[in-house]
């Protein structure tokens, strides 16, 4: 009995010091979170106010929610981030996994569709548009087939970068050099070198049917 009760003591003081290191950091989150919203309103000619990018964009929602789980994984709280970041991901449709390291100034735009993997670095000023995934290329096994874990599996992304729609960038050795730019719908597994674009070739249309013009 005396052991039960000075476990569960020692498993409450835990929880009581890992509440108030997060709360001794809501001032650097919501400078940081300043940031963001400062960089959807920057970024996005539609957006008429601050206030606007607060209550009605879904991908600050997806980014608060993850800033505020990134620090409880930063303190060691099992379980929790996960809960937050797939309730984040239902409610907005954006995947940012809570282990994510994400610089300031990040916008997501749109956001449906949008994945940022575990190991994923990202750095200052960056964009991603919709149905962007930085992902994973393959998984490491050992001999007996076991995944291996803890190893860096997801891109890192430089100050400055914009990934527009639909693009793909996979693999924990792929670095987006800073103030590139990735165009819609591409697929990367190797790294880009700094203020490099990279786009697909315009694809050629087939139009069948239709009215013919007769002005």
């Amino acid at each position: 009995k005396h052991n039960d009760c000075e476990g569960e003591t020692d498993f409450e003081a835990k929880g009581q010091a890992m509440a108030i290191a997060l709360l001794e950091r809501i001032p650097d989150l919501r400078r940081i979170l300043a940031t963001d919203v400062q960089a959807a309103y920057d970024g996005d000619p539609a957006c008429q106010t601050t206030d606007e990018v607060v209550f009605c964009y879904p991908g600050i929602e997806a980014i608060t929610v993850y800033r505020i789980a990134h620090e409880l994984v930063r303190l060691d709280v099992p379980f929790i981030p996960r809960m937050m970041s797939e309730w984040a991901h239902k409610e907005t449709g954006i995947d940012i996994h809570p282990g994510a390291t994400i610089g300031n100034y990040f916008f997501i735009d749109h956001g449906t569709g949008v994945v940022v993997g575990e190991t994923c670095e990202i750095g200052d000023h960056v964009k991603l548009y919709q149905g962007v995934t930085l992902g994973a290329l393959s998984f490491k096994t050992d001999d007996d087939g076991t995944l291996i874990r803890g190893q860096k599996r997801h891109p890192t992304i430089e100050d400055g970068v914009v990934v527009y729609a639909n693009a793909t960038i996979l693999g924990g050795r792929t670095v987006i050099g800073h103030d590139s730019v990735i165009g819609s719908s591409v697929w990367i597994t190797k790294s880009v070198s700094p203020r490099t674009t990279v786009v697909l070739e315009q694809p050629s249309l087939r139009v069948r049917g239709g009215e013919k013009d007769t002005h």
